[in-house]
């Protein structure tokens, strides 16, 4: 199928309500492709819902939805019913609540969903897409230890304080970025540095604008680079503090 676009859309963290108010600002089309970057659920009260969501949208709308760290951690929960602390800390506990009522069912389908996620992507015109990012100066496919795919934060700060006048051809370019056109990543929220849309540095796209927080949620065409956002999130949720402490 020819895309009309393509379209990466960053953490989402249980924001259904802003993730419903995203699409509706895109205007997606049919042949729309959206590749999610991961962190479905942990934050906000939908987190259940969204995974919900999400199954169906992707029987309508091509889709490539890379595993996230918070994802990880949901999908152990729903396997083995093993609550890792830090997750419990940092959303899950709001994520174990949104399964009340939820069936049987219906969690067998959403670990699924999550068994089925990649850790990464690689398309025709090497442009990589993944959660966090990756350590090895070979690039991904020789990455000595794939948590790193949804763990790293290396990448991005890297990226961030980057000479942007070393050239591909110096001697102390970054061999890692050397590997792809371009890279897409959430994880770190840009609003950690102030920074409140999809943000470039060198050839790193980061697409979290702290949906978990005070953010919102953004999707950006990678071919236009034209961005779409909700409002803050947290403003969809009045009653919820999200993962603001």
């Amino acid at each position: 199928m020819k895309h009309n676009r393509t379209l990466a859309i960053g953490d989402i963290h249980g924001g259904l309500k802003a993730l419903e108010q995203l699409l509706e600002r895109i205007e997606i089309k049919k042949e729309d492709r959206f590749i999610f970057l991961g962190d479905y659920v942990d934050g906000w009260s939908d987190s259940a819902q969204v995974i919900q969501f999400l199954i169906a949208f992707a029987k309508e709308y091509e889709c490539v939805f890379i595993k996230g760290n918070h994802d990880v951690w949901c999908e152990l929960w729903l396997e083995t019913g093993t609550i890792n602390e830090t997750w419990y800390l940092h959303g899950g506990k709001e994520t174990i609540a949104s399964y009340k009522g939820v069936s049987e069912a219906d969690k067998k389908e959403h670990l699924q969903f999550f068994k089925d996620m990649c850790l990464y992507l690689v398309d025709d015109e090497k442009r990589l897409f993944l959660h966090a990012g990756f350590t090895s100066m070979h690039g991904v496919e020789r990455e000595w230890d794939t948590v790193n795919f949804y763990s790293d934060r290396t990448l991005w700060e890297m990226a961030l304080i980057m000479d942007k006048s070393i050239t591909k051809d110096s001697i102390i370019y970054p061999n890692r970025l050397k590997h792809y056109y371009e890279i897409y990543i959430g994880h770190t929220p840009t609003t950690n540095f102030n920074l409140y849309t999809p943000t470039n540095a060198i050839n790193v796209w980061n697409v979290d604008t702290g949906v978990a927080f005070k953010g919102k949620l953004s999707a950006l065409d990678i071919d236009t680079k034209d961005f779409f956002q909700s409002e803050e999130v947290h403003t969809l949720y009045p009653n919820e503090k999200g993962r603001n402490k």
